[in-house]
């Protein structure tokens, strides 16, 4: 009997995509560690349904909240908080696909 291994994936709304793309593309600039295989990543995402393997929405949140953190002191307000806001909303999917898709106390 062989196992099969189970990739958590993840689909996000077209717009956090694009501007989760746009965002890594700066990280990459910036040579932030580890943006090249998100950015690949979400740029494709679109021919995918937007559907990512959660590993992938994990490393793009770390490598913008990287981005936001030495930017911190050079973009204008506006920017950081966008930057900011899409590393959250994927860090919050990527801990949404960790939870059991039924609970417990319904047992």
């Amino acid at each position: 009997m062989t196992s099969s291994s189970f990739q958590r994936t993840i689909a996000l709304p077209a717009p956090v995509c694009e501007q989760a793309a746009q965002h890594l593309e700066q990280a990459a600039h910036r040579a932030i560690d580890g943006a090249a295989i998100p950015l690949k990543a979400f740029r494709a995402a679109a021919d995918n349904d937007f559907i990512l393997p959660a590993t992938i929405v994990e490393q793009a949140a770390a490598c913008l909240l990287v981005l936001a953190t030495e930017t911190a002191q050079t973009v204008r307000p506006s920017a950081l908080r966008a930057t900011i806001s899409v590393a959250l909303r994927l860090r919050d999917a990527a801990e949404l696909s960790h939870q059991p898709a039924i609970s417990s106390r319904f047992w």
